[in-house]
């Protein structure tokens, strides 16, 4: 008596495209993916990149923030760091956070 007919015809619509239940959902992901996830992976091999290139002279900021200049590059991943006149740290290639300024190769 309260249910009108048109509220009564709408509700059994449970039929349909299976595939088109899903397309929703795909294109949500493909959003996500070149809004989120791609410009991150793009930053992060960046990041390595420069990390991998760091060499003598060059200045850094590491992860803590500390500003100095690579003094020695060891193989083991590490880095010999001068904060301040005979103030030498060992550093993490991987706690880099920046390199300030690049030096150039020598010939």
């Amino acid at each position: 008596m309260f249910v009108t007919p048109a509220y009564a015809q709408a509700a059994g619509g449970a039929g349909g495209n299976p595939i088109m239940q899903f397309v929703p959902l795909i294109a949500i992901f493909a959003i996500m993916y070149f809004l989120m996830i791609r410009p991150q992976q793009k930053k992060a091999k960046e990041h390595k990149a420069m990390i991998e290139a760091v060499r003598r002279g060059d200045q850094v900021v590491t992860a803590g923030g500390l500003l100095g200049k690579v003094t020695k590059v060891k193989e083991d991943g590490e880095l010999e760091v001068e904060l301040a006149e005979g103030v030498k740290v060992r550093v993490l290639k991987g706690t880099l956070a920046n390199v300030i300024s690049k030096t150039e190769p020598a010939a």
